[in-house]
């Protein structure tokens, strides 16, 4: 199985939500935003301009901008001419999950193509000078898996260390979270390493650990990830769960120690009131602190999916959403 969008429709503004946990839940309302809200599996920069620059799934790579992190305006597609390669792994030549960064004096975005429930997908790389959509070119497949594979291609995420070493982390159900290391002057795997290492996976019961993302933070590097089921409206049941490592590669435990290649993880967001089944998420650094941006679906308007934005404090030594 793997991620996808459910079928976005038209709303209002959202409604008005403090950045602050509600006494009733042990878990924040996202924070306020409004405008074109309707979002799935966000990523999300700060371009050198000072602009938000969001994109999404949604039949494609939707975009969004915004000037104050609050009122978001849709925009077009990042590739209105869709490279001919997608083809082979996508009938309707669709791609998620996108990742956005900015490194070199460019813009780079990790993306995936595949169809709902098929592993036979891939992870591809383009490049833009401005980040802008319709001006990124593509620099095609970076990374496969197949029927035979036991993992899946999708929801790739780049983390550059501090010692100049790109990784590039991925995967959706089968058996979970990878992790290969990329080469900088490509943005493609690394010839002289081409190890793919686990970092987070169920091997009882549901299978359903996707949509990874590394940071560090104060000497530790943590693992975000989407646990159980999304894609189902107000039936949804994802959320948002991290581990932490002393190296990029693992071993990721919990707070309890249990690792994360064993059904560990500790919990970031969960479903909570209106707030159905968090996740998707990507961490963004900006200048008041560390973002989690995230979608849920709505149960005050039939499930649908939505921006989540809240802070992240780390006093603790680990991730809580505020």
């Amino acid at each position: 199985m793997s991620r996808r969008k459910t079928a976005l429709i038209a709303l209002p503004a959202a409604a008005l939500l403090a950045l602050i946990p509600t006494s009733a839940s042990a878990y924040p309302n996202p924070g306020h935003v409004t405008g074109s809200v309707v979002t799935h599996d966000p990523t999300m920069i700060r371009s050198t301009s000072g602009q938000y620059l969001l994109y999404a799934t949604d039949d494609g790579i939707t975009s969004k901008t915004s000037s104050d992190r609050t009122a978001f305006a849709a925009g077009a597609d990042a590739f209105p001419s869709r490279p001919g390669w997608w083809s082979q792994y996508s009938s309707v030549m669709e791609a998620w999950a996108p990742d956005i960064s900015y490194h070199g004096g460019k813009y780079l975005m990790y993306y995936s193509v595949s169809s709902f429930g098929s592993n036979t997908s891939a992870i591809g790389l383009a490049g833009s000078a401005t980040g802008l959509p319709g001006s990124w070119s593509d620099y095609g497949v970076v990374y496969t898996s197949n029927a035979s594979s036991d993992y899946n291609a999708i929801d790739p995420n780049l983390f550059v260390d501090d010692d100049g070493a790109w990784w590039l982390s991925f995967g959706s159900w089968w058996t979970g979270i990878k992790m290969i290391r990329i080469d900088p002057s490509t943005g493609k795997q690394l010839s002289s390493d081409t190890s793919r290492r686990s970092l987070a996976s169920r091997p009882t019961g549901t299978k359903a650990v996707e949509a990874p993302f590394v940071v560090k933070r104060n000497g530790y590097y943590y693992l975000f990830a989407s646990y159980d089921t999304c894609c189902a409206g107000t039936s949804s049941t994802y959320k948002v769960k991290v581990g932490r490592a002393t190296r990029v590669t693992g071993p990721y435990t919990d707070k309890n120690g249990v690792p994360m290649t064993q059904n560990g993880g500790t919990t970031v967001l969960e479903s909570h009131g209106r707030v159905i089944g968090p996740g998707g998420q990507s961490i963004m650094k900006d200048t008041d602190g560390d973002l989690i941006v995230y979608h849920y679906y709505d149960g005050n308007d039939n499930g649908t999916p939505k921006l989540g934005i809240n802070l992240l404090n780390w006093s603790s030594g680990w991730p809580v959403a505020y």
